[in-house]
Order: structure tokens, then C-alpha cells, then sequence
């Protein structure tokens, strides 16, 4: 008596799920077996998980994006996504609230995980993000932005920041929530 099937999520992930996103427990359950069918083994690796992204990307080199994608969603830095960590990544990029997704960019662009961002990592995710455009669309970026590190430098101005200081949380929201540039210049959406 109330004991799930062995294929069924445990109701603590559950109630937890429910808590914390958008989902239905209908959804989740159905999003659970899903998920099993993909990853019997309850994780996605990050080969798994690069495999799976560069399906999004087919004409693009997404492996370094994904990389720092996964890094960003395996809160627990055990090198995999559990069905929890998988949820919440969805729920966070997927979400209406442009906080949510901010907070996750802030995430995405911590390559180390201290908390800051330098202008050094936000280089690295510009190179990462470059190789998801393919070339025909990089001739036709403005020439303020049409390289990795014309970006980087066009995204670090809207900070106000010096090359050598850090950018705490806050101050990326709230860089990126005052110039629509900004925005754009944080992501690449394939369907543009």
C-alpha cells in the first residue's frame, strides 16, 4: 500500500518539482517517462547531453556551448543531470520569467562557479555561443559584434566594468534587463 511502481519519481522529487516550477504533477510524471526511456540509467552524461543539444544546432559546432550549459545545470558537480537537475534546467530556460533565465545566464557565464563574472569568461562563452552561428549568419552580424571577442567587448561595456574588475549577479541582471542589446547579445536564437 503507497508504494510507486520502481519506474515511478519518488514523491519527495516530486512535491519538491511541484514546488519549485511550473509543472503539473501530470506533466512531470509524463516528462519522468520520458526521461527513463532516453536515460535508463536516471543521469545524462555529458556526452548524452552534448548529443542532445547539437540536434538543436545541426549546422553548428555546439559541443563547447553545451558543455557550459551542462556545467550550468549539474548544481551538484557530479558530471551528470539527474532527472531533478533536469527538470529545473528546464523550468529555468523554458520559463516565462525573464528573471529566471537571467539567473541562469549569470550561471551559464560563472564558468568557475565563484559567484562573479570576469570579462574573461564572458569571452569564453562568446567564442562558445559564436560557434552555434553558422557562418553564412556571422557575415551578416553587425561589425561591432561580428567576432567572439567584438562581442565579449560589446556585452562588457553595457557593465560599466573595467577589464579587470568581476560583475556580481545583481549588476548582470541588471545590465542586461536595461539594454535590449545586451539580451541579444547573451544568446543566439537560431530561429532569427
Amino acid at each position: 500500500m503507497g508504494n510507486a511502481k520502481s519506474g515511478a519519481v519518488s514523491k519527495e522529487i516530486l512535491e519538491d518539482l511541484k514546488l519549485h516550477t511550473k509543472f503539473s504533477e501530470t506533466e512531470l510524471s509524463q516528462w519522468y517517462e520520458n526521461f527513463q526511456k532516453q536515460c535508463p540509467s536516471g543521469r545524462i552524461t555529458p556526452d548524452e547531453f552534448q548529443n542532445i543539444y547539437q540536434r538543436f544546432f545541426p549546422e553548428s559546432d555546439a559541443k563547447t556551448y553545451a558543455q557550459h550549459v551542462f556545467r550550468s545545470f549539474d548544481t551538484n558537480d557530479d558530471g551528470t543531470l539527474d532527472f531533478k537537475e533536469y527538470i529545473i534546467a528546464l523550468h529555468m530556460t523554458s520559463s516565462g520569467k525573464m528573471a529566471l533565465k537571467l539567473e541562469w545566464a549569470f550561471s551559464l557565464f560563472d564558468v568557475d562557479k565563484n559567484g562573479y563574472i570576469t570579462k574573461s569568461e564572458v569571452t569564453e562563452i562568446c567564442q562558445a555561443i559564436f560557434k552555434l552561428i553558422p557562418k553564412e549568419k556571422q557575415d551578416q552580424l553587425p561589425s561591432d559584434e561580428n567576432t567572439p571577442e567584438k562581442r565579449a567587448n560589446k556585452l562588457w561595456s553595457y557593465f560599466d566594468k573595467k577589464d579587470n574588475e568581476r560583475l556580481a549577479e545583481g549588476e548582470f541582471i541588471k545590465g542586461v534587463t536595461e539594454n535590449e542589446n545586451a539580451l541579444h547579445l547573451i544568446q543566439y536564437d537560431p530561429s532569427k
